[in-house]
């Protein structure tokens, strides 16, 4: 748990420093307006295609963890169609992305508090209509 922790502190601070905690600003990017979140989403990308690649090619296990390197394969399903479309929706009208609405919430945007009261509610009924579909 200290790495996750340590993993969303650099996270929540690069949004923080890049300004991609704030709301205004992705609405901005949705809008055509300013491209800044694109290099920051392709910039961390990049990293992160650099990293894993060399990390899963010279290393068989996880150096701070010791976990083996595995991945979980998920089939494009409608699932992910209709998720996407919804995330979507509300990103575009909210401007608000779950990483960056934590990052907000440490810059001392408080309002923030209801989107990310949305965001629970939210996965919460779509966990209760699931478990109603499937059971």
């Amino acid at each position: 748990m200290p790495v996750v922790f340590v993993g969303g502190l650099v996270f929540g601070l690069g949004l923080a420093i890049s300004g991609m905690a704030r709301p205004e600003v992705v609405l901005d990017f949705l809008q055509f307006e300013d491209f800044g979140l694109l290099f920051v989403m392709g910039g961390a990308a990049v990293v992160t295609g650099i990293a894993f690649f060399v990390a899963t090619t010279f290393l068989d296990r996880a150096p701070l963890t010791g976990d083996a390197y595995t991945r979980r394969l998920k089939e494009f399903d409608s699932n992910v169609v209709v998720g996407g479309v919804i995330f979507g929706v509300g990103w575009g009208v909210s401007g608000i992305c779950p990483g960056a609405a934590y990052a907000s919430l440490g810059i001392g945007n408080v309002p923030i508090l209801w989107a990310i009261a949305g965001m629970f509610v939210g996965a919460y009924a779509q966990g209760v209509l699931r478990g109603r579909l499937a059971g």
